[in-house]
């Protein structure tokens, strides 16, 4: 893979944790990187309609990921496929295919589930099943999934793995409901050999429906001991919404915490993300990252992909005063931005089956005005903001505000499982 490609994935991650994973999925995934220009990125677009949205809504988010990896403002050009003038760098590979055993930096954090995944991936449907790993974002739980589907795929070649995201999956699960297409649903995942889930959070205090699918999909597969692996933020304990079968079947097979990574597996990573890359960072440079960043081994991996592009592109040396700044930009990005009032919104049609538009519509039937009253409660728990300022965002006075917060008080009292349901959103709303 070269140069420019690793830059564009750099910049697509950062767009993709910029904007909505739809927005993303239909304008910015589907582009594909073309050159460097002296300071003007080219990029390729499919068609002149997709040319125009791009250019009209996201250069600027563009240019601001170009100038994450590089330091330095660069424009962007979007070229149609026929026009491009310069032969297209080479489409990269599925990264996933990159997490391997090998690669994985075993310490006491993640001791255990490493020898886990390795046994369930020696002996799929027999070893351990369920398995589930959880623990906090970036500590490596994407990377241990990945590589026991690669180790599976290389030994038992003939087995169908089928490996899926939590949002997509929730969002299939949603869909083929609406549509009645679960049967292309329950022929896609009913005759999987292994399952694996990542980041099975998403389907927490989701409609009722959504987790009956899930419970049925996962007791088809348990009953003719096909593999399945799932991942999470949390204990299944710990989902307070979660179908209690659900959260049975899961206790009842092997989980695995993953937990933050001591000083010197945090040493021994940047070691080996900086080997797999040719890339030699002095020993006080390396000490200092592990110094300053100790929470997350995606951040450990973001300052080596970056040090290596300042070193390919800039001829930059990996040196203090070129990590330090990089550093200070990370610990900004860890604020966490506010949460707005539409993203609730959006989150609680999605788990209460209705739209984004319902909840702020006049209708009144029974569902939407309920996942209304919930919408308004967790706007005024998250934000704080005043009642007349979330009124306005739902098309409701001061008054309407205050009798749906009053409501969904009292009904939190006297229903623990709505109690556990709006806890759960608020937790999802804060994660994503």
């Amino acid at each position: 893979m070269n140069s420019f490609n690793d830059v564009w994935q750099s910049v697509c991650e950062y767009c993709k944790n910029s904007i909505h994973s739809v927005a993303y999925n239909t304008w910015i995934s589907t582009l594909e990187p073309v050159a460097m220009d002296g300071d003007t990125a080219v990029i390729r677009s499919r068609s002149d309609y997709q040319k125009t949205i791009v250019e009209s809504h996201y250069t600027e988010l563009l240019s601001r990921g170009f100038e994450e990896v590089f330091g330095f403002p660069v424009s962007i050009r979007i070229v149609v496929e026929e026009a491009a003038v310069t032969k297209p760098s080479p489409k990269p590979e599925d990264s996933s295919f990159r997490y391997t055993f090998d690669n994985f930096v075993v310490g006491p954090s993640n001791k255990f589930a490493h020898a886990a995944a390795v046994a369930v991936a020696n002996d799929p449907g027999h070893a351990y099943n369920p398995f589930f790993i959880y623990g906090n974002p970036g500590l490596g739980k994407t990377h241990l999934l990945n590589a026991m589907r690669n180790e599976m795929a290389k030994k038992f070649p003939d087995l169908k793995i089928v490996y899926t995201q939590g949002e997509p999956f929730m969002n299939e699960i949603i869909e083929a409901i609406h549509n009645v297409g679960t049967v292309e649903f329950r022929e896609k995942y009913r005759k999987a050999d292994v399952l694996i889930i990542d980041d099975i959070q998403f389907i927490i205090g989701r409609g009722e429906a959504t987790q009956v699918e899930f419970f049925n999909t996962f007791e088809a597969l348990h009953r003719e001991n096909k593999q399945i692996i799932i991942s999470s933020d949390r204990h299944p304990k710990d989902m307070k919404s979660l179908d209690e079968r659900i959260e049975s079947r899961l206790i009842n097979g092997l989980t695995a915490d993953i937990e933050q990574p001591d000083y010197e597996t945090r040493v021994q990573i940047i070691r080996s993300k900086a080997k797999e890359r040719n890339l030699e960072i002095p020993d006080v440079v390396v000490q200092y990252i592990a110094n300053q960043l100790k929470s997350n081994v995606r951040q450990l991996e973001g300052i080596v992909n970056k040090l290596n592009s300042y070193h390919d592109l800039m001829g930059e040396e990996p040196l203090l005063s070129v990590v330090t700044p990089m550093i200070n930009e990370i610990r900004k990005e860890e604020m966490p931005e506010p949460i707005t009032i539409e993203r609730i919104i959006d989150n609680v049609a999605v788990a209460y089956d209705v739209t984004a538009a319902d909840i702020c519509s006049k209708k009144q039937n029974a569902q939407i005005a309920n996942a209304r009253h919930i919408a308004i409660y967790i706007a005024r728990e998250v934000t704080g903001l005043p009642l007349k300022t979330i009124g306005k965002s739902f098309g409701r006075n001061h008054a309407t505000v205050s009798a749906s917060l009053k409501k969904i008080e009292n009904d939190i009292q006297h229903n623990a499982r709505l109690n556990d349901t709006v806890n759960d959103i608020i937790k999802n709303i804060q994660n994503s």
